[in-house]
């Protein structure tokens, strides 16, 4: 039964915490800045949760598609592109932050070392982090490149959930076998929260369920 799974589906919202995650992601969300540096972040005052995932997994698609914004967040088909941190305001109550895409990085190498090193002190050092959302190509499941981020994230002790996205481009058996093993990688990760959401920014699937997950963290 899904329901004795140790990381079963997200439920579906209620219709007031639906309500409460629409208001909030598709109201007055805005840009806020790019930073490079620990130095450039904005004021740690109001709730904050954070995107993560290898580069092309359909971050910045899922993002537009929560705030229902065609071009809030830019996608680029060009692996490693975006190098900054990128924070956005939900209402007067949260931030939305947008990591840079790991793996894969046409960039160069010093390059890649800085904004990674940039990743790990702000996972680190920003005490208003409630939850971090790790996206996972349902095509693909977790990879060794993901497992870096996952192993971060228990040390920093910050808890994250998984997103699995692009669930429309599977079949039934593949979700299911791509499900076990997230499931079974996720088993050893202390800082794992223990529910799966599953997306398609395309179709629709999971964004009441995300809205929701956000607006009623406290």
């Amino acid at each position: 039964m899904m329901e004795n799974l140790r990381f079963p589906l997200a439920e579906d919202p209620s219709d007031d915490d639906a309500e409460l995650g629409r208001k909030l992601l598709t109201g007055q969300v805005d840009f806020v800045k790019g930073v490079v540096a620990m130095s450039g972040l904005p004021p740690a005052d109001r709730l904050e949760v954070c995107f993560a995932g290898r580069s092309n997994v359909g971050k910045s698609s899922l993002i537009n598609a929560l705030t229902g914004r065609r071009m809030l967040a830019r996608a680029s088909n060009t692996p490693g592109r975006t190098q900054e941190i990128n924070f956005f305001t939900a209402g007067e109550s949260h931030y939305l932050v947008d990591l840079p895409g790991y793996g894969f990085a046409n960039a160069p190498l010093a390059v890649v070392q800085k904004w990674q090193a940039l990743l790990k002190q702000y996972l680190a050092g920003r005490p208003t982090l409630r939850r971090a959302f790790v996206l996972i190509d349902s095509r693909h499941g977790i990879k060794a490149v993901d497992e870096e981020i996952l192993d971060l994230l228990d040390r920093a002790a910050v808890t994250f959930q998984v997103v699995l996205t692009k669930v429309d481009k599977i079949s039934a058996i593949e979700r299911a076998a791509v499900l076990d093993q997230v499931r079974g990688a996720l088993a050893k990760h202390p800082a794992a929260y223990p529910e799966l959401i599953v997306t398609s920014a395309e179709k629709g699937d999971g964004i009441p369920t995300m809205r929701a997950i956000i607006a009623t963290l406290v």
